[in-house]
């Protein structure tokens, strides 16, 4: 059995901005606080921000739940959403269906999930359309990656 040394979960409600970040910055203190590596905060960071993002721009609600082991960092983000028709597509840089509002903040770009991908040892994207989608993001810590506890 592998020793878990963190869990926890964020609530996201879609379309408030005012919160953007909120969740991502949060888990960025939690995992410098359990002493990982600057370049694997980093990461995870920017992963859990672009699927943060996703979440506030597409779907009604979702929740961002993570664990920290000794081997890995795992964030599995989950949404009520319209759900991604084709994730393959959705994959590619710049591909966006993010509504001209949305654009106009500043948001939007089509950058979320390769953002995800590029800072990610491991990404499963599953989206059923109507209902919603699940990425799991896997970020392995390697040895000599400082950690408290270990």
């Amino acid at each position: 059995m592998t020793k878990q040394l963190c869990e926890g979960s964020f609530h996201l409600m879609g379309g408030e901005f005012t919160h953007a970040g909120a969740a991502s910055s949060e888990l960025k203190t939690i995992l410098t606080g359990l002493g990982i590596s600057a370049d694997l905060v980093r990461r995870a960071a920017i992963a859990t921000f672009e699927a943060e993002m996703n979440v506030i721009i597409h779907a009604a609600a979702g929740v961002i739940n993570y664990s920290v082991t000794p081997d890995k960092i795992q964030i599995v983000v989950s949404d009520m959403g319209p759900g991604i028709p084709d994730i393959e597509l959705a994959m590619t840089e710049g591909y966006s269906t993010a509504p001209d509002w949305v654009r106009e903040m500043g948001w939007g770009a089509g950058m979320g999930l390769p953002n995800i991908k590029k800072n990610s040892d491991e990404l499963r994207v599953e989206s059923v359309v109507g209902e919603g989608t699940t990425i799991e993001i896997i970020i392995s810590k390697k040895e000599g990656d400082a950690c408290e506890g270990e």
